[in-house]
């Protein structure tokens, strides 16, 4: 499960170059601090329980978050 996490965290390493590299800075640096969330907790060997837990919890926040951004921030096209 450890491996998975450090597997996330080169995926949003990944993302965010991209984003760096079209000129999106807000969004990459929001990648690349996930990047060292997912490497540090990669490295801390915790049980597998701990590690479904962190997730989870990741999870649940990413996709509030999202639905907050897009039903209050985003600006209607119609």
């Amino acid at each position: 499960m450890a491996r998975m996490f450090r597997v996330l965290g080169f995926i949003t390493l990944i993302i965010g170059l991209m984003a760096l590299a079209g000129h999106m800075t807000g969004m990459a640096l929001l990648f690349f601090a996930q990047t060292a969330m997912f490497v540090i907790l990669g490295y801390m060997n915790l049980t597998e329980r701990a590690y479904l837990l962190i997730f989870w919890g990741y999870m649940i926040v990413c996709f509030v978050g999202f639905t907050y951004w897009t039903f209050f921030e985003m600006e209607t096209v119609f």
